[in-house]
């Protein structure tokens, strides 16, 4: 991991991509490698070809004019007669022209010898000149009249440049070594998400909330800004994906670690700057999901108590920034919450009036579907009516048989109970008392979830106060009673909501760990026991 931090955070590795766009025969292509070097071997052959002709007319000419020169060497006595008897410049060449096999342009260059060039020596120079071009020129047209010398050159000035500028590599090329995932550089632990009433996200460690007695004051859990309050509480493993169901029925997914991090203590980021979120829509619910497994469906439930059961699977593409269609609702309903489930679950729904309906998705003895799966942008069906037409649902869970199903009020009670005592009907039904609320409405339902003897739970307030309580410390209870303490809240103060902590392997292992340390602490500080004497 910190190799992987390293190569993410410095200059030790760099990524990039190579477009190989470039001109070919005046327009543009896209090449691969070997179509790449076989342009440039044919840029090469291109400019031998034309550095070999340009040099070649070159030699040419130069000895156009030494071949010219030597024929006025071997006849220098009559050349010098001609010249000295001629009237002018032009009559000179004209006669010269007409008398020997010359060009022009070697008429001009003798008649423009300089006479130290007569002598002995400098015809031995212009005569080994002669040899010499004869040679490069036959050297010259046998590279152009052969492949096989012209890619030699090529690949013997390939081999000079290499030989010129070459030095030991320094860093090491390679290929793609696979796809970078960020949870290489990310720690998976455990944290608290909490997204306030006004849209305000954020993450925050597991460790930064102390462990407490039931009936604690508990500590700052999020400050409060202009009567803002958090609103939903969730906790997860930062290698999890996140999924976001909002009031509207719309669905995004999130890695945990994408959630912006914060302090206990701090007011977080605005969730409309982490989803495309419409005016006026809200979180209703995340689920924490490792994958987007088939074998698992996602059920709704929305506040007029309709519930809908979609493949999970079909949320793969929320990854996407828009988002996914995840219900149809109807015209002044929102989703409420989620959960998952295996197509074979038990789902208990609690009322904002203390009420609880009880039921199964299949029948287990014939096996029919009592509660089926729809595609994902359908309506849902009834899953609870309302005795009363101010409530509506508040909670949707999954039954836990070996657990025990927590229902707290705002007053700060909570009813601890097995799932059993609630009894089992159809769908649809209008349900049992859950927990003992006062029939004014002035105390409703905070939350409901499921629990175990060893879980943590968190317990948040409306002014941002929070506790962690263990759940062996909540004493059981009836169905429908008042409930007992867990928390104290001060004047004007209610439990807005409450969730289970999940902690990480590592984090367990650390807490045993402790323990462990602890325990041998103490017993190596008790005092020894007094010897008794042997008996007379």
């Amino acid at each position: 991991m910190i190799i992987n931090q390293l190569f993410q955070k410095t200059e030790l590795e760099t990524s990039f991509g190579v477009t190989l766009l470039a001109l070919d025969k005046k327009r543009p292509k896209q090449m691969n490698i070997k179509e790449l070097i076989e342009c440039y071997i044919e840029h090469r052959r291109d400019v031998v070809t034309r550095r070999t002709r340009f040099r070649l007319n070159q030699a040419e000419a130069r000895a156009h004019i030494l071949e010219g020169y030597r024929i006025a060497l071997d006849n220098l006595d009559d050349f010098v007669r001609i010249i000295r008897s001629s009237s002018s410049r032009d009559e000179a060449r004209e006669r010269l022209m007409a008398k020997y096999p010359l060009s022009e342009r070697q008429t001009n260059a003798i008649l423009e010898l300089r006479l130290y060039q007569l002598t002995g020596l400098e015809r031995d120079k212009i005569e080994a000149e002669y040899l010499e071009l004869m040679k490069l020129i036959d050297e010259l047209r046998s590279i152009l009249e052969n492949e096989w010398k012209l890619l030699a050159i090529i690949k013997e000035e390939l081999g000079e440049m290499r030989a010129k500028y070459a030095d030991p590599r320094k860093t090491e090329i390679t290929g793609a070594l696979g796809e970078f995932r960020m949870e290489d550089v990310v720690p998976n632990e455990g944290c608290v998400i909490t997204v306030s009433h006004q849209g305000f996200i954020k993450r925050t460690a597991t460790a930064e909330y102390r462990s407490q007695k039931r009936g604690g004051k508990g500590v700052i859990g999020t400050e409060t800004y202009e009567e803002d309050f958090v609103e939903h509480l969730f906790t997860a493993s930062t290698h999890d994906y996140i999924l976001f169901l909002t009031t509207t029925g719309q669905s995004y997914a999130k890695k945990v670690y994408e959630i912006p991090e914060g302090a206990r203590t701090s007011k977080g980021k605005s969730v409309s700057s982490f989803l495309l979120l419409d005016e006026g829509e809200k979180i209703a619910s995340m689920l924490c999901v490792a994958d987007f497994a088939g074998d698992r469906f996602l059920v709704m439930a929305t506040k007029r108590g309709v519930i809908k059961k979609s493949p999970l699977a079909d949320y793969a593409n929320a990854t996407r920034e828009s988002g996914l269609i995840g219900i149809n609702l109807d015209e002044g309903d929102n989703v409420i919450g989620t959960v998952l489930t295996t197509g074979g679950d038990e789902l208990i729904l609690v009322s904002h009036q203390g009420l609880a309906v009880r039921f199964r998705e299949r029948d287990p003895e014939s096996g029919e579907e009592l509660f089926r799966a729809t595609s994902r942008a359908t309506g849902g069906v009834t899953g609870m009516r309302f005795k009363l037409e101010a409530d509506y649902l508040e909670v949707i869970e999954v039954v836990d048989h070996n657990a025990k199903f927590l229902v707290a009020s705002e007053a700060g009670l909570g009813v601890r109970t097995r799932f059993e005592d609630y009894r089992l009907i159809h769908r649809g039904g209008n349900g049992v008392r859950a927990i003992d609320l006062p029939e004014d409405g002035s105390i409703k339902l905070a939350g409901a979830l499921s629990v175990k003897d060893s879980d943590e739970i968190m317990l948040l307030t409306a002014k941002g106060q929070s506790i962690r309580c263990p759940v062996r410390d909540i004493r059981e209870t009836n169905r429908g009673a008042k409930g007992v303490k867990l928390l104290t809240l001060s004047e004007g103060d209610k439990l807005l909501s409450i969730a289970r902590i999940v902690e990480t392997e590592e984090e367990q292992e650390a807490a045993a760990a402790g323990e462990a340390a602890a325990a041998a602490q103490a017993a190596a500080q008790a005092p020894a026991a007094p010897e008794v004497p042997p008996a007379s």
